[in-house]
């Protein structure tokens, strides 16, 4: 597995755990911190994933 490939599952790891711990948060206030702290992981794997098929195709 390449570094690009690792940094790609940690991002995917990261966002689920803050999904789970979101959900699992009773306080309003840590399950929005998560919840867009998973997003920004989620969106932080989108663009992963655009490098290494760029990374591919070249």
């Amino acid at each position: 597995m390449t570094e690009l490939e690792n940094r790609l599952e940690r991002f995917e790891t990261l966002t689920a755990e803050c999904e789970l711990i979101a959900k699992l948060a009773t306080d309003s206030t840590k399950r929005e911190f998560y919840l867009k702290l998973g997003d920004q992981y989620r969106q932080l794997a989108v663009d992963m994933r655009q490098v290494i098929a760029t990374k591919a195709a070249a």
